[in-house]
């Protein structure tokens, strides 16, 4: 019987006959962890007072409170910053020389085609956009990949996504994502993997693929994987690190359920509170809006910056509303700048800041009051997700994210041309 990507993945990895069901237990190409999450790995690893420690393979990167916002903040920064140091982690991000996490593991080129990758973190899915098998584990967990560079896994089902056409009318990845969770609901693929399939793929960019890997784990998925492209190797030409190989799916292989979607038909969605399966169309929205939140691992790339920027251009920041822009990473930024990006944003009125995944989750520069509403790239609009229980996140892409603060209501561009 056929594989499908997952199982194939994890067979190469495990050295056994994988499918679906089945407790494998798996060589770890990278584990990742971030200021937040690798200080109870760090604990436990010394706990265990052995001298095993695969180096090579483990990547730490601080980005959650970066920079340090208080004095736990820094606590947690200092002690990450310390292990690596005391156990010469090679691979050690440091403030100034990274920023968010999975967009890191991307541009350095930990994350490549055929891989399995866990992060400390749930949205380590994300790079089943470069055809990996990519999860979340918990940091104990970590600390177990720590030292034996092996975990167990148990195999996942796949549904079988068949995607056809383009996108048209200014839909992108995130919208197409915000679809398919509003479809199946947030539960709708529990311990099961997101697989990309048809012609429709070849229309969607990279970086779109990133971000829709990147919101599995909204739907209870374990991954959203696509195959391995023309597009894709142009990606990570020259960054990726060693050898890689691509992973396709046997064509008799079995699958949970299927989804098909013209991408054609796709458009510009808004995900309304409290939960990304309260997916809308843009001009069903009439909501105005405090605040507009452009980056994230979701939406912070080169890609998406631009797209904003030429939204805003030649226009000005909504009175009562702040625009905050967040470069995905210090590569990020510097492209910014060197495109006349920056000077775009600056131009209309918007908060430019290093790369953080601060108010993203929650944590600072850029906290909701009670009461307050934003539009935001991100991936979670849970309550409290952003700030204040009583405020409001509605998840969008980048063009309408930048529309939106222009407008100081959800609108699409389009509309705002309209206006």
């Amino acid at each position: 019987m056929g594989k499908t990507i997952a199982e194939k993945i994890l067979s190469e990895k495990s050295g056994t006959d994988a499918y679906a069901g089945q407790i494998v237990v798996a060589n770890v190409d990278y584990v990742m962890v971030n200021d937040v999450t690798g200080p109870i790995a760090f604990r436990e690893y010394e706990k265990l007072k052995t001298k095993d420690l695969k180096r090579d393979r483990l990547v730490l990167i601080p980005d959650h409170y970066v920079p340090n916002k208080d004095i736990l903040s820094a606590e947690q920064a200092k002690e990450m910053r310390e292990f690596a140091s005391k156990h010469g982690i090679e691979n050690y991000y440091e403030v100034g020389k990274g920023g968010v996490c999975h967009q890191v593991m991307i541009e350095e080129g930990f994350a490549a085609p055929g891989r399995l990758i866990v992060g400390a973190d749930s949205h380590t899915c994300t790079y089943g956009g470069i055809n990996a098998f990519s999860t979340g584990i918990g940091s104990t967990e970590a600390c177990a990949a720590f030292t034996t560079g092996r975990l167990w896994f148990k195999v996942p089902e796949t549904i079988k996504v068949e995607l056809t056409g383009g996108f048209v009318n200014g839909a992108c990845g995130k919208d197409l994502i915000i679809k398919i969770i509003t479809d199946i609901g947030v539960d709708g693929a529990n311990y099961r993997v997101f697989e990309f399939h048809g012609p429709g793929v070849a229309n969607i960019s990279v970086s779109d693929r990133l971000t829709v890997s990147n919101m599995a784990i909204e739907a209870g998925g374990k991954g959203g994987i696509f195959p391995c492209d023309r597009l894709t190797e142009e990606y990570i030409r020259g960054t990726a690190k060693g050898e890689w190989k691509a992973v396709e799916a046997d064509k008799d292989a079995k699958y949970h359920s299927v989804l098909r979607y013209d991408l054609s038909k796709i458009v510009p969605m808004v995900a309304f509170p409290h939960l990304p399966e309260n997916g809308r169309p843009v001009k069903e929205a009439d909501v105005k809006i405090d605040q507009a939140y452009l980056g994230s691992c979701t939406n912070g790339r080169i890609e998406d910056m631009r797209i904003g920027a030429e939204v805003v251009k030649g226009r000005k920041v909504a009175d009562g509303v702040r625009f905050l822009v967040v470069p995905a990473s210090q590569k990020v930024f510097r492209q910014m700048i060197d495109e006349g990006i920056m000077q775009v944003f600056l131009d209309a009125g918007a908060f430019v800041s290093g790369p953080t995944c601060g108010a993203c989750l929650g944590g600072y520069m850029g906290i909701l009051a009670a009461g307050e509403k934003a539009v935001s790239s991100t991936n979670r609009n849970f309550i409290g997700r952003m700030g204040d229980k009583n405020s409001e996140v509605y998840l969008a892409g980048p063009a309408v994210v930048a529309a939106s603060a222009v407008a100081g209501k959800i609108v699409t561009p389009e509309q705002l041309e309209g206006q």
